[in-house]
């Protein structure tokens, strides 16, 4: 009897050591109103929860506790919390989308071809043009609004983009909160957060296909490359980094390790990654001398750009971090 008790609360300790459980409320700026069914989510997961009529919401973040936490609601600027904590509730406040009541009304006389040409510069740059963006159906598209001014395009929407990746096997919410598109040097930004809604593999006929499908996308991704960096098995994984005198980089080169979960890419200059080749087919631009990556394969995407085949994999190739390659 004793040994059950004593196991009992070593159960009961673990859990309080590994559920941590926040609350708080989420309110509009201006008026300090509650905002019911705003979003509380991990960027890029399926963990998430919706505050209620009165603006509550409690969510367990133990599972994702090194990455920031996301807020978002329909008409309003997505926010991120870097750090968090369950020792006392969070209060919480967003700021509206006010877009100037000009380019609206100019995006809404624009004519039916003008409009058509804009998603699909939108789709191509937001989505992608790989094999798996072809499969990739933005449901609510009426909800987009565009701005064309000169070789500038730009796109709004108070409503999240929702989308089905028929090719992954994923329905995903986007929070735009901002898309900006050169036409004539046709580089572009765009910014947001996203949270996986449904896993599409509960048919076994299609589970397979969706299985290959990702881990295609996986291979030679972002996060693939961050998990391996993480795991210092740059090797086994089939990646080498290099640095602009075409020298190879081991993991001790470019990583500091802060604590257990959190480690930093840090390099005096712009990387190199190449990928069952020897020679870059990728490249990290440094925007912050720190870029924080953790085992799940997140990183800061603010404080990096990219170039070559790693920036074409867009909306439609991205994986929630639950991913496990089989």
């Amino acid at each position: 009897m004793k040994k059950i008790i004593l196991l009992f609360l070593f159960i009961s300790i673990h859990i309080v050591g590994y559920n941590q459980v926040i609350k708080g409320t989420v309110s509009d700026f201006k008026d300090h109103s509650r905002i019911n069914f705003a979003y509380i989510y991990f960027n890029g997961t399926f963990v998430g929860t919706n505050s209620d009529k009165n603006g509550y919401f409690e969510l367990d973040i133990s599972r994702y506790a090194s990455m920031p936490l996301t807020i978002s609601a329909l008409g309003y600027y997505s926010i991120t919390l870097t750090v968090v904590s369950s020792e006392k509730p969070l209060t919480i406040f967003l700021q509206p989308k006010l877009y100037e009541l000009q380019e609206v009304v100019i995006s809404e006389k624009s004519n039916d071809r003008e409009r058509r040409k804009n998603l699909k510069l939108f789709t191509d740059n937001f989505l992608g043009t790989t094999k798996n963006a072809k499969s990739c159906v933005i449901t609510n598209p009426n909800d987009i609004l565009f701005v064309s001014e000169n070789d500038t395009l730009k796109a709004f929407s108070s409503n999240p983009v929702l989308i089905d990746n028929a090719a992954l096997g994923y329905k995903v919410t986007y929070f735009l909160d901002e898309f900006i598109l050169d036409k004539k040097t046709e580089s572009f930004f765009f910014s947001g957060n996203i949270i996986f809604n449904e896993d599409l593999t509960s048919e076994e006929s299609q589970k397979s296909i969706f299985e290959s499908r990702r881990k295609d996308a996986y291979l030679g991704s972002r996060m693939h490359f961050f998990r391996a960096l993480w795991k210092n098995e740059l090797d086994s994984a089939r990646f080498v980094v290099k640095n602009s005198a075409d020298e190879n980089l081991t993991v001790e080169n470019i990583v500091i390790q802060e604590d257990t979960i959190t480690k930093y890419l840090n390099y005096p200059e712009d990387l190199g990654i190449c990928y069952y080749s020897g020679l870059p087919s990728s490249y990290i631009i440094f925007i912050d001398e720190y870029v924080n990556f953790d085992k799940n394969g997140y990183f800061d995407p603010s404080s990096v750009s990219w170039q070559g085949e790693m920036s074409l994999k867009r909306i439609a190739d991205w994986l929630p971090y639950e991913y496990e390659l089989k």
